[in-house]
């Protein structure tokens, strides 16, 4: 039995969701996933259980105005347990069908770790945030943070992305670069071709603020990495497994 304390949050919710959609003037919801932080036991709160959170998801699936769900920044737990229950009891539960998680030349152990089997088992595709690490695998931060223009996100958001800037990620960009000289495209090209063609990835999500960089991302997808060149980036992955960690 579900408690009043439930439905009220449900109906705060609902009311809450069709707002944000009169504001954004659409009548079906086609913006961002829900997810969560990395896990601490110790930072564990009380919050809203998957149940609480698929089945009202459920709900506004079978309203119309969400298509389908998707999980950001989620765990293979995470995705575990929410396919499990959409696959037990789909009237109740919503399958979730898309993870949107930062994947990149510079970001590959969290996901292929354990994610990608996960995924690839209950058929939930990958959406790659920040293929280009924040702009850093484009080669243009190799000069230190001095040269950093004063509105580029690693100056607007101060600290956030010293994990690209410094220590092994610097030295594993410097590395993909020659990778890149070597076989005649740019950095950005080599980072956004070895991501929209991996095989688990079902889509990337690209940033751009000139159409000059827009058409470099875009035209990327036309390059096709050879296998020698995969080896190389592999030999570079094997000696900067998480690079954003130090590792």
């Amino acid at each position: 039995t579900l408690s009043n304390t439930y439905f009220g949050r449900l109906l705060e919710s609902f009311l809450k969701f069709n707002l944000c959609l009169s504001q954004m003037r659409k009548d079906r919801y086609c913006g961002q996933m829900f997810g969560q932080p990395d896990f601490l036991p110790s930072l564990v709160r009380e919050s809203h259980s998957f149940e609480e959170q698929l089945s009202t998801l459920k709900e506004l699936v079978d309203s119309g105005k969400v298509r389908n769900i998707g999980v950001s920044n989620e765990t293979p737990f995470g995705v575990c347990t929410m396919a499990e229950m959409a696959a037990r009891d789909s009237s109740v539960y919503s399958k979730i069908v898309s993870i949107q998680n930062s994947y990149s030349l510079l970001v590959r152990k969290d996901y292929e770790a354990g994610l990608a089997e996960a995924c690839y088992g209950h058929n939930v595709g990958l959406l790659s945030y920040s293929p280009l690490a924040g702009g850093v695998l484009s080669g243009k931060y190799t000069g230190g943070k001095e040269n950093v223009p004063p509105n580029s996100r690693l100056t607007l958001f101060e600290g956030f992305m010293d994990r690209y800037l410094a220590g092994q990620s610097h030295k594993a960009t410097l590395r993909y670069m020659d990778i890149a000289k070597e076989v005649g495209v740019s950095p950005t090209e080599l980072a956004l071709s070895w991501c929209y063609h991996r095989e688990h990835v079902a889509s990337t999500i690209i940033g751009a603020t000139s159409t000059d960089q827009l058409k470099e991302n875009i035209q990327a997808y036309d390059k096709h990495l050879d296998e020698e060149t995969m080896k190389e980036i592999d030999s570079v992955y094997k000696e900067f497994t998480d690079p954003t960690k130090n590792i």
